[in-house]
């Protein structure tokens, strides 16, 4: 039998917008409960660096900022548990109640704030290869390449990035884009110029992977196909690949429950700008913030933006049923 933790509203992952709504909370005395899920600190934690963030110059790892935001929910005594919701017990009215791998939680509101996860290609052969030259993450595994050729995968903010951060540990990178243009800030790709006039990296546009190839070491080389033309295969000798294609939400736990978009995003109230309830789900109580509902921005910043405001409606909220 599981212990059952009460309170009147329960916090549901821990990144920037899960932190930043306990913030809030603790600070409107509702006493929140901030359940971490099993990826503490969230996406945010495999960014090297962060120069986008106001008041940190000229930058500041992604791990380090996840750390401060921490650090301040414990400086304000949030109560924090390491658990990860399994289980839907009562989402029709409230007491909402849900259940964890370690307690059941009973609550009368929740901030759903449970980010996104890496998409991958589908592959066989990236699937084959996964943790052995194929990876999702330069911060956590661009040691293992140092001095070697690695090859990343994607055209937006984050693949730029982690060609760079990479450019500084592999002896070559290969950037390949399906696009011949890249969705990414100018600050980027001015460096991104840079480093392909020095020769560090090296564009494949219009370009798509087709098959990773190796063998029982790991990865040894890649086959990417032209957009334009399909029997123009160019072979590529790497050993690291780094799929960066963006991302796909955690919402799969509430797909019964509340009403997602076609990409499984959470559809919050926000089409009303007037709307005192922005982040509210299509259940009253339950409210939603960060990259679970964000299809277009995905920002740290706005991240930390929708956990401020889904902490204002949960309290507006509660104010309500209390009285």
């Amino acid at each position: 039998m599981k212990n059952t933790k009460k309170t009147q509203l329960l916090i549901i992952g821990s990144g920037p917008a899960g932190y930043t709504a306990a913030i809030y909370a603790v600070r409107a005395n509702l006493n929140p409960i901030l359940v971490t899920g099993n990826n503490i600190g969230g996406q945010l934690t495999k960014t090297s660096n962060i120069e986008n963030w106001p008041g940190n110059f000229p930058k500041i790892t992604g791990q380090k900022l996840m750390d401060n935001l921490h650090n301040h929910t414990v400086f304000l005594n949030t109560n924090i548990i390491n658990d990860t919701i399994t289980k839907i017990i009562n989402f029709k009215k409230t007491p909402f109640i849900v259940e964890g791998n370690i307690h059941t939680y009973v609550c009368n509101s929740i901030i759903i704030a449970t980010g996104s996860n890496p998409k991958f290609l589908g592959l066989n052969s990236e699937k084959k290869f996964i943790g052995k030259g194929v990876s999702s993450c330069a911060i956590c595994d661009g040691f293992f390449f140092r001095n070697k050729i690695v090859s990343v995968i994607g055209g937006g903010n984050t693949a730029i990035e982690e060609a760079i951060y990479l450019s500084n540990i592999a002896s070559e990178v290969h950037l390949i884009h399906r696009k011949n243009i890249f969705n990414a800030e100018k600050i980027l790709l001015n460096k991104l110029k840079f480093l392909v006039e020095k020769k560090k990296i090296f564009l494949h546009i219009p370009y798509v992977l087709k098959e990773i190839l190796g063998d029982e070491k790991g990865v040894n080389s890649i086959n990417i196909n032209s957009i334009n033309n399909n029997k123009n295969v160019i072979n590529i000798l790497t050993f690291g690949v780094f799929i960066l294609i963006g991302t796909t939400p955690n919402s799969n736990l509430f797909k019964k429950y509340l009403k997602l978009d076609k990409n499984g995003y959470i559809t919050i109230n926000n089409d009303n700008l007037n709307n005192l309830n922005y982040t509210q789900t299509s259940i009253p109580g339950i409210f939603a913030a960060g990259d679970v509902i964000d299809k277009n921005y995905r920002q740290a910043i706005t991240s930390s933006a929708t956990g401020c405001m889904a902490a204002l409606d949960a309290q507006k909220f509660l104010s309500k049923i209390n009285k």
